[in-house]
């Protein structure tokens, strides 16, 4: 990222911080009992991590057509407008794009993703930025992690699978970690943060545990383990722990968040993700995923679309939109509404 779009997302933080407490009311998850969308309304579903900020967008839209967003876990098959054919509740980044891939409008407009625009994407799937995050590790509190990794502390931890237990971990000052075996756990294989997260430290190797976590969740009871570790998206903990949205198994736990290569992820005075670490390896965008073709077709549906998810559309220009975003742990981001395709 250039030096001058870091400068205005760490002036944009600062303007809105004051902003947080305009999140509106309680958000909500699915759509309210009892309502079904309407067949022109805008619906999405996905990703675990950015699902709680949608639910909020939902409860603060006022618009017409009206804005609505599955979670990525519950009860399923979901029935996600009416008239519209019942599908398998898509869980997390890559369901969710499968799901908008294999269903029209009259099923799903949007995909929620915490992954960005692959290599082999289809020409049809649009990528538009929204917000910045960033993934860290989240380790049992008083357990036997250190406060700090390196990058290849976690390769080798989560992936090539040479540092199997803690005493093995050397290169952190003052760290003198026990010979018990380390517990490495991922979300998933649809979750969009297990696929950002070994793109930067590697693919997953044997070492990792076979039971699979639902990704930014300290409520799974294995992670009560004093060595347990995972990736953690650092915008979704911000929300639970000094936001006050976590709640019911969408809680971090005994899990906190530590830093990687001596970079704090989180400014716990202002209780954002750091300028250094958003714009380490470990910073990424997070998107909504549109049909190419739905949002160029000039008719009322696309005019919808826009009106949501452009550089001048309610998420990026509006300021109730904008304090969501930060009670919810997101940086702003200078890109928002800007389409990515091949």
């Amino acid at each position: 990222m250039r030096k001058t779009a870091v400068a205005k997302l760490v002036s944009a933080v600062a303007l809105t911080a004051a902003a947080v407490t305009l999140a509106a009311g309680p958000a909500l998850a699915d759509p309210p009992a009892g309502t079904t969308p309407a067949a022109t309304d805008i619906v999405g579903v996905g990703s675990d991590t950015v699902q709680a900020v949608f639910n909020q967008f939902s409860a603060d839209y006022t618009g017409t057509p009206k804005l609505y967003s599955w979670d990525a876990t519950g009860t399923t098959p979901i029935t996600t407008k009416t008239g519209a054919t019942s599908i398998t509740r898509p869980n997390g980044s890559g369901a969710g794009i499968a799901a908008l891939e294999g269903n029209t409008k009259t099923t799903v407009d949007f995909a929620r993703s915490s992954s960005a625009l692959p290599a082999g994407a289809p020409t049809n799937d649009w990528y538009i930025p929204f917000a910045k995050d960033a993934v860290s590790w989240a380790a049992n509190t008083g357990g036997n992690a250190p406060t700090n990794l390196t990058t290849a502390d976690l390769t080798g931890i989560f992936s090539t699978c040479t540092i199997t237990k803690w005493s093995q971990i050397t290169d952190i000052p003052g760290y003198t970690g026990p010979a018990t075996a380390i517990k490495a756990f991922l979300p998933q294989t649809n979750s969009g943060t297990r696929a950002f997260f070994l793109s930067v430290v590697g693919a997953a190797g044997s070492c990792v545990q076979p039971t699979l976590v639902e990704e930014n969740e300290g409520s799974n009871p294995v992670l009560t383990d004093a060595n347990a570790i995972m990736p953690y998206s650092v915008a979704h903990y911000i929300g639970q722990v000094y936001g006050g949205h976590g709640s019911g198994t969408d809680v971090q736990g005994p899990m906190t968040v530590r830093s990687v290569n001596g970079i704090a992820p989180i400014d716990t005075t202002n209780h954002v993700i750091t300028s250094a670490f958003s714009t380490s390896a470990f910073g990424r965008n997070v998107y909504v995923v549109v049909r190419g073709t739905d949002w160029n077709a000039g008719d009322a549906h696309a005019t919808a679309l826009k009106g949501l998810f452009s550089t001048t559309g309610w998420i990026c220009s509006n300021a109730t939109a904008q304090a969501d975003l930060v009670s919810y742990g997101f940086l702003h981001l200078a890109t928002c509404g800007v389409p990515q395709h091949h």
